[in-house]
């Protein structure tokens, strides 16, 4: 089964019933900020970016209806874990259509293991289209990818405009995140 095939419910947070969210889930959730910048923060400086895959192929249907280019469009996906310590927090996925990836945003194409919200908040370019929130549930494959087994992982995405042209950026908040 590809990651095509699941449909996975994307809301604005006006359409959330707040309450069903606790609120640190809610703080992480719907921070305008630079995540990796709140890493750096929540881990004294212990931070790192686990690449798991950067590869051409084809987005899922619904990546490509909300980065609003064809479904035959080839991008580049990339898809890391961020690491506080030896602990696994934040499993991200990024799409970048291949027409993003020229002219000065040609450079988002080679981050390796470089934390991608560093480039994004530092180009003045950038504007931010509305954070859109999910539960990612165990039946689809990119739960696999978490790491996580029968636990509630809440996830967002943006997409991002470099130069006017559109990235999209899922990240799904780990268990590991709120255990203390």
């Amino acid at each position: 089964m590809s990651s095509s095939s699941i449909t996975q419910r994307w809301y604005k947070r006006r359409q959330l019933f707040t309450k069903r969210l606790p609120p640190v889930v809610r703080s992480w959730l719907f921070d305008a900020s630079s995540l990796t910048a709140r890493l750096i923060r929540y881990s004294s400086g212990n931070f790192h970016v686990e690449l798991l895959s950067q590869e051409i192929r084809r987005p899922t249907w619904d990546e490509a209806k909300v980065l609003e280019i064809a479904s035959n469009q080839f991008a580049l996906i990339r898809q890391v874990r961020l690491c506080c310590g030896k602990k696994s927090v934040v499993y991200a996925r990024t799409v970048i259509p291949l027409s993003t990836l020229k002219g000065a945003e040609r450079s988002y194409a080679n981050l390796g293991n470089r934390p991608l919200g560093a480039m994004l908040f530092a180009d003045h370019s950038m504007r931010r289209d509305e954070v859109m929130v999910t539960q990612l549930l165990p039946e689809n494959p990119l739960y696999k990818r978490t790491g996580a087994q029968d636990e509630i992982i809440w996830g967002r995405r943006s997409v991002f405009h470099v130069g006017d042209k559109p990235l999209l950026v899922s990240e799904y908040y780990l268990p590991e995140l709120f255990r203390s």
